[in-house]
């Protein structure tokens, strides 16, 4: 897994390397000095310059991107099959942010499935496959990027893509908002989770929705029937 905030998910008081080493020679039968060469290997490939040296230092010592590229290269340390990077790209410039999800599509066609979570649409379109919308915990849409990001169904989904402030037009006075407030995960609605925010809710709604093809003709056909919300709206 690569975590939202390296600075947090590293030790402080140890060095980046030493981190990395002890991960690898945890679940890899490799001694102390072959756990040092695919440590520093490893940073490497993923771009972090002279990775000898840089291994040597703490955390702090770090700009944010190499401390993120440190990360991926401790996720990957292991052979994963699935590598979960939760928000990889907060609070990193634009130029670090585009190399981070260059690295993590290539690590996603060579080494592993990459599992991205983000609140960043933007990011989805650009990076990923399939996608799939949560709200206060439950799924509620999933298909193929291009199909959920083009005709969004569930009435969140829709919002949330409402709320992304246009690249081109007149510039809208206020952004579009959603009423009312995300439920409590201790207390969540027991029908449709959305229920209580939703333009469209009905009595029908009283009852958790089960996920449903998102409509019928050719659009849909092209999805191959994976485009799929949880919605009373579609039958």
């Amino acid at each position: 897994m690569i975590f939202q905030d390296p600075m947090s998910a590293f030790l402080p008081v140890r060095r980046i390397g030493a981190q990395i080493t002890e991960q690898i020679r945890l679940h890899l039968p490799l001694s102390r000095k072959e756990a040092h060469t695919r440590m520093v290997a490893l940073l490497g490939r993923m771009g972090v310059p002279s990775p000898a040296q840089t291994a040597l230092r703490f955390p702090h010592e770090l700009s944010g991107g190499l401390r993120q590229r440190a990360m991926i290269a401790m996720a990957l340390s292991c052979e994963p099959d699935l590598l979960i990077a939760d928000e990889p790209t907060t609070a990193l410039d634009v130029t670090v942010q585009a190399q981070i999800l260059t690295l993590l599509r290539e690590i996603g066609e060579r080494e592993a499935s990459v599992m991205l979570i983000t609140h960043d649409m933007g990011v989805v379109a650009q990076s990923c496959t399939d996608v799939a919308v949560l709200y206060g915990g439950v799924v509620i849409e999933t298909g193929p990027v291009s199909s959920v990001l083009s005709t969004p169904r569930h009435p969140y989904t829709q919002a949330l893509l409402r709320a992304i402030p246009p690249l081109s037009g007149p510039r809208p006075s206020q952004l579009p908002v959603i009423d009312g407030v995300p439920p409590s995960p201790e207390n969540r609605p027991a029908g449709c989770v959305f229920a209580p925010r939703c333009p469209y809710v009905e009595t029908r709604c009283e009852k958790r929705p089960d996920m449903r093809l998102a409509g019928t003709g050719e659009a849909y056909a092209e999805t191959g029937g994976a485009h799929e919300v949880a919605c009373v709206l579609y039958p």
